[in-house]
């Protein structure tokens, strides 16, 4: 199960919007609402995201895996 309100919050944390996140996985800003609302990130993009957004392993895991 994906954590989409995790996510929001640690974009939000993070000084970053939706929009730049897009940016940074060189995607559409349309296609990474689908994937927040979907939670059908690839694991590259998880990658990227945890990079992003400096995730520790445990906020990561509640984020994507619970």
């Amino acid at each position: 199960m994906f954590n989409r309100n995790k996510l929001r919050a640690k974009i939000l944390e993070a000084g970053l919007t939706v929009k730049d996140i897009a940016i940074r996985l060189k995607k559409n800003e349309a296609t990474i609402y689908r994937k927040m609302n979907n939670g059908e990130f690839t694991r590259a993009e998880m990658q990227e995201l945890l990079n992003i957004l400096n995730l520790d392993v445990k906020t990561f895991n509640e984020i994507f895996f619970t």
